[in-house]
């Protein structure tokens, strides 16, 4: 009878944790996937590119008058955060996520503004933990759950034909991290 007692208990909380689990669950796996495929494509900001023209400038180093007098024909009031250039031809003006190239001997002006994707971006803030302080908390009792989830699962093992499988099944899911570590570590 104390085995059974036992083994509604570990019943229990696996199915419990599982619940409580899922929307994290989702929320990581979905995130998981976006940023681990952030070279083909970004996660958090949609760019757009805008062309625009200004008076060409003769190529060489600009001087920051200049520099106010090309924010002052796209509307920009700010300062830029960085400039840059590349080469006597080109500028590179850095404003609050936007990256702006003047070739400087035709005038032409090309923006890239990066503006938030309104799903991915919240989901990968959270799953990359950059708010910490109580996230930090939420994150680490969601990995303890998930640990706890394993070890439930375990404890569940089928009946005795088909723990052997069971048990084949844990170790690769250990051996196919140990095993990528071994390739590129």
């Amino acid at each position: 009878m104390p085995s059974s007692n036992w083994r509604h208990w570990n019943l229990a909380v696996h199915r419990d944790l599982g619940f409580l689990s899922i929307g994290l669950t989702l929320l990581y796996a979905l995130s998981g996937i976006a940023v681990n495929h952030a070279a083909d494509w970004n996660p958090n900001y949609r760019i757009e590119r805008v062309a625009a023209q200004v008076q060409p400038l003769p190529p060489g180093v600009v001087a920051p008058a200049a520099i106010g007098q090309i924010l002052n024909q796209l509307g920009e009031t700010r300062s830029p955060d960085n400039v840059f250039q590349p080469d006597p031809e080109n500028l590179w003006l850095y404003l609050d996520k936007r990256m702006i190239r003047v070739h400087l001997p035709s005038g032409k002006v090309e923006q890239d503004v990066a503006t938030r994707r309104p799903f991915w971006y919240p989901l990968n803030f959270l799953h990359l933990n950059h708010p910490k302080n109580s996230w930090t908390w939420i994150a680490d009792l969601y990995a303890g759950a998930l640990a706890l989830l394993a070890l439930t699962g375990l404890l569940m093992l089928p009946q005795r034909s088909r723990q052997k499988r069971s048990l084949l099944l844990v170790a690769a899911g250990l051996l196919i991290p140990l095993l990528f570590l071994g390739i590129y570590y």
